[in-house]
């Protein structure tokens, strides 16, 4: 090898290891092959002799082997099955078909064979520990005894009954399937099918004997409390399908006897028929809650307690509803509901327990929406009033909230149901978390009551008016109580605020409702609209809470608002005269925002103010001249405000907008156009204002000191010269502008020498306009660009020059101010 040249040997060694790969690739497939046939084959015993093969030392290369998709048992179960389907459809055909063309001894020799040896097949297929197809078999010879029970009737009882034949039939195959699944005791199949077939007995003879609905029914919960027991009773481990089968036809055939139940109770002419039809409930809720006692699960043994509480009630009141009158309904149910709460202290499983409270609650609101209706009519009806301000009393309260909307029948009784529920949150929450919760909901029950008690009874408007203020009232004790007992015991939480805040929001909303209840005459608006006022401004003085004085501050001057408002319509007086009486309301609000001590009434006492003199502004929009006195009277207010502190800079510059707006529309009501009447007023107080902050501040730019008030005048009179064709304007803007200027100059400040300079040049150049026009006119054409291309020579020309000048104006004008 050493006289091989390198090159060759190069050559020889990478065609042997060529060779080399492709005989292992050729191993690799072969394998793979062994292994396929290995996997099929099942497993194989180990070698009697010979070591066992060392294991790779790493996998293969080759290509890797699919993964079959279904596993061995599960074709097997499906090849089973389809061949117990495939079979059973082909005897159902036998039967069907093909069975009149043999004689009876045939027949019955074919069929009774093949039933005999489909039911015997399981126990060798057993012994050899093939379950599976033991199954499969037995499932054919179950659906056999089904055809051989239907040949029986069609060859040797047809004149009997087919609703009764079947009936028998069902019970006798169930009793047999039991006995078989017995004897057998390996298989999984006739237990659930057995107690599928034992669905069928009692109802299929009840519909036989036409025993009437309620026996149909009564079948129906027999057979669901069977299923139910057998389901309790059956061990969860051994035979689970038993148990899922019993679960199943419990739940179905308990609902639907259950649905029966209802509609017969719903539909009983009288209380006969009530009572047997709650009977039937009684028995559906008998079931369920025995069911909820024994059932392991939680959730299931919740739902199971609920749904029995419902079904007791729904049995107590169907009998309740046929010797009651129709509107004491929904009272009897939901006092049968009430003492379902009885249970509480019981020594019953917690489980029921809890499922008879939800089922009692469940009642419990069913019965509260049923009175919405009636709450929002009374709620809410009184607003119609807004179309039909002060046309006369109506003659009783239902009267006063029926404005657009019809009265409900039957509703009588609702006062009731609604004090109940709230008497029931009260005493049954008396302590723990959902304590605010509950009480705040029984104070809305309570507030519902007696919004509603006043139409039901036809009280007298007059009468109506008064039990509806003390309603308010009442809220606005309780929002009261309930602050200082949330203060007294911080330990409540995050919660304890809830019921004040409930209460206040009561007080609030009843406040409404009374005041749209008054609209319907003038003296009850006024004495309504008096009285929130000082009935909130009582409770903002009271009060110590902060939040709970914004809310009634801001109400009490709301309301004062609107009162003035409503005396000012009573003595017919104008809108704009109107408005210099709400101008009351902003005023007081001025004077009482910093007397309220905390931020949070202050802030909204103030915010109310300003919106009763952004409404007095609207009053007085169609009268210029009462528009001007109004935004004057405010701008005093402002300045008024911005005596404060904490208000100095936003209450000055409300003010002096107010002033500003003020002379403007009292010189537009003179038909005043000089744009120097409406200007000058601002000038003369901004530099005022500038020249103090300046002497304050020397450092302070002129920019902001005199720039605005300078700009105010010069930038529209400048404006205003360019349209008159006068001299007298320009005269007198180009002295102002040059007093300006020198002025600027003399103390050196950036913003006069600016604005002054600028607008002289402007007056300049438009007092020289008609000049240069005229000049121009008699310049010939060639002449200016010949002088713009001399300025342009002449600027390149002293380039660096200019911009030294350029430089040192620039250094002058920054030194100033």
């Amino acid at each position: 090898m050493t006289n091989i040249p390198p090159a060759e040997e190069l050559r020889i060694l990478d065609h042997e290891l060529w060779q080399l790969d492709a005989r292992r690739a050729q191993l690799l497939a072969r394998r793979i092959w062994l292994l396929n046939v290995l996997r099929a084959a099942g497993p194989q015993p180990a070698p009697a002799h010979g070591p066992a093969p060392a294991p790779a030392a790493r996998p293969p290369r080759g290509p890797r082997s699919r993964r079959p998709e279904a596993t061995a048992p599960g074709v097997q179960n499906v090849l089973l099955v389809l061949g117990g389907v495939l079979l059973t459809i082909a005897a159902i055909a036998f039967t069907l078909v093909s069975w009149g063309d043999m004689g009876i001894a045939g027949r019955t020799a074919v069929l009774g064979a093949v039933t005999t040896a489909a039911l015997a097949a399981p126990v060798p297929l057993l012994r050899r520990g093939l379950r599976s197809t033991a199954e499969s078999v037995a499932g054919l010879g179950l659906a056999l005894t089904v055809l051989d029970a239907y040949a029986l009737h069609e060859v040797a009882l047809p004149s009997v009954d087919g609703t009764g034949y079947t009936a028998a039939a069902a019970a006798l195959l169930a009793a047999l399937w039991t006995a078989y699944g017995r004897v057998l005791g390996d298989l999984r199949l006739p237990f659930p099918a057995g107690v599928a077939a034992a669905q069928l007995p009692l109802l299929l003879w009840a519909g036989a004997a036409d025993a009437g609905d309620h026996a149909i029914t009564a079948a129906l919960l027999v057979t669901a409390a069977a299923d139910t027991a057998l389901a309790l009773s059956t061990p969860a481990r051994s035979v689970f399908p038993v148990r899922v089968v019993a679960a199943v036809g419990a739940y179905g055939t308990g609902a639907l006897g259950v649905l029966a139940a209802a509609l017969l109770t719903w539909d009983a002419p009288g209380p006969s028929a009530a009572a047997r039809a709650a009977a039937l409930l009684a028995l559906a809720a008998a079931i369920a809650l025995g069911a909820a006692w024994r059932a392991p699960d939680a959730r299931a043994a919740l739902g199971l307690a609920s749904a029995g509480g419902l079904i007791a009630v729904a049995a107590a009141g169907g009998v309740l509803r046929t010797v009651l009158p129709g509107v004491w309904t929904v009272p009897a149910c939901l006092t049968c509901a009430i003492a379902l709460l009885s249970v509480r202290g019981t020594r019953l499983p917690g489980t029921v327990r809890r499922g008879l409270f939800w089922s009692s609650t469940t009642v419990q609101a069913l019965a509260v929406a049923w009175t919405l209706p009636l709450v929002a009519l009374a709620l809410l009806g009184p607003a119609g009033w807004v179309a039909h301000v002060w046309s006369g009393a109506p003659s009783d309260a239902r009267d006063a909230v029926t404005v657009a909307v019809p009265w409900p029948s039957g509703a009588e009784s609702a006062p009731l149901v609604l004090a109940a529920v709230a008497a029931v949150l009260v005493l049954t929450f008396r302590g723990g978390a959902l304590r605010p919760l509950a009480l705040s909901g029984a104070l809305v029950l309570a507030f519902s009551t007696a919004l509603v008690l006043p139409p039901i009874t036809r009280l007298p408007y007059p009468a109506a008016l008064p039990v509806h203020g003390a309603a308010t009232v009442a809220m606005l004790a309780a929002a009261a109580y309930a602050t200082a007992t949330a203060d007294r015991s911080p330990a409540e939480g995050r919660r304890a605020p809830l019921l004040p805040t409930a209460a206040l929001c009561l007080a609030l909303l009843g406040s409404l409702h009374l005041l749209a209840l008054s609209l319907a005459s003038e003296a009850a608006t006024l004495a309504v609209l008096g009285g929130l006022t000082a009935m909130f401004a009582s409770a903002a003085v009271l009060w110590k809470h902060p939040h709970v004085r914004a809310v009634t501050g801001a109400a009490s001057l709301a309301y004062a608002t609107v009162l003035v408002c409503a005396t000012g319509a009573a003595l017919d007086r104008q809108p704009q005269h109107i408005a210099l009486l709400v101008l009351v309301v902003p005023a007081a609000a001025a004077v009482l925002a910093p007397r309220l001590g905390d931020r949070a009434p202050t802030l909204s006492v103030e915010i109310t103010g300003i919106v009763a003199g952004l409404l007095a502004i609207d009053l007085a929009t169609p009268e210029p001249a009462v528009l001007a006195l109004v935004l004057a009277l405010c701008g005093v207010i402002a300045a008024g405000t911005a005596l404060r502190e904490d208000r100095r800079r936003v209450g000055g510059i409300a003010a002096a907008a107010l002033f500003v707006l003020a002379s403007w529309v009292r010189l537009a009501a003179w038909e005043v156009g000089a744009p120097e009447a409406y200007t000058l007023p601002v000038t003369v107080p901004a530099l005022l204002v500038g020249y103090a902050r300046r002497s304050r501040d020397p450092e302070a730019s002129s920019w902001t000191a005199y720039g605005p008030g300078l700009a105010v005048t010069l930038v529209p009179s400048l404006l205003a010269v360019w349209d008159d064709v006068n001299w007298l304007r320009p005269l007198l803007l180009g002295s102002a502008a040059l007093a300006v200027t020198l002025i600027g100059v003399r103390h050196r400040l950036r913003a006069p020498l600016v604005l002054g300079g600028g607008t002289l040049v402007l007056v300049a150049l438009h007092e020289l306009a008609p000049y240069l026009a005229q000049a121009m006119g008699a310049v010939p054409r060639w002449a200016p660009p010949a002088l713009a291309g001399l300025l342009l020579l002449t600027l390149g020309a002293t380039y660096e020059q200019r911009l030294r000048d350029a430089r040192r104006v620039r250094a002058a004008l920054s030194k100033m101010r």
